[in-house]
């Protein structure tokens, strides 16, 4: 079986319109399991967040962002791809500057494979209220550390909502799903919560985005 990715939970597509997809799924936490739990403080699952009712960017991102997300687990930084990003890289940082994705958990957790988050209901299928589509180059790959966005199953390549991806092992996913960036620091920890999934992909232990930064500042 490849995987679910597809991240079906882009919210309501105002413009109309996987498995080696990463699909949006109900997702429940597992209990705990202690010996796990190294290396990130414990902290209750966050109550939801209002789906939907996000303004959807009207141009490409432009420039050199840089977004730190921060984690009970630690933080990483994404370095943004301008070049192929389009829309969505600057839906992304948009949300992350607004503090879209602060009090949002990591959903899905499939070890050697990704870290899901970006759902405000922490369901698998909220999303910001709109999708964006920036379909990937033909013959794009995903290698460990890529951060991409998630999309329904019946969705075409590259459409994005608010849910997104950071591979946690290299893997042959087709070229469906919007890059946006990579993980340049804090791999360390990135690959730390990449091992709190279990064999359904389910959280074994909370991991809160507790608050993002984007560098630099926009407008």
């Amino acid at each position: 079986m490849l995987l679910a990715l597809v991240v079906a939970g882009c919210g309501d597509d105002d413009d109309g319109g996987g498995s080696a997809s990463i699909e949006t799924r109900s997702q429940t936490v597992a209990t705990p399991e202690p010996e796990k739990q190294g290396g990130c403080a414990e902290v209750s699952q966050p109550e939801p967040k209002r789906d939907g009712g996000e303004k959807k960017p009207t141009e490409p991102l432009s420039g050199d962002y840089e977004v730190t997300i921060e984690t009970n687990c630690g933080a990483f930084t994404v370095d943004m791809d301008e070049d192929i990003g389009g829309l969505s890289a600057a839906s992304f940082v948009q949300l992350a500057d607004d503090g879209f994705y602060e009090d949002t958990f990591f959903h899905r957790i499939a070890p050697g494979f990704v870290i899901q988050g970006g759902d405000p209901t922490g369901t698998g299928t909220g999303g910001p209220g709109y999708t964006t589509r920036d379909a990937p180059p033909a013959g794009s790959q995903y290698p460990k550390y890529t951060v991409a966005m998630a999309k329904g199953a019946t969705e075409p390549s590259g459409t994005s909502g608010s849910q997104f991806f950071v591979m946690t092992g290299d893997s042959g996913l087709p070229p469906q799903y919007a890059i946006v960036g990579k993980v340049t620091k804090g791999t360390n920890v990135v690959d730390r919560i990449g091992k709190l999934g279990d064999a359904t992909e389910q959280p074994i232990r909370i991991v809160v985005i507790e608050k993002t930064k984007v560098s630099p500042p926009l407008g």
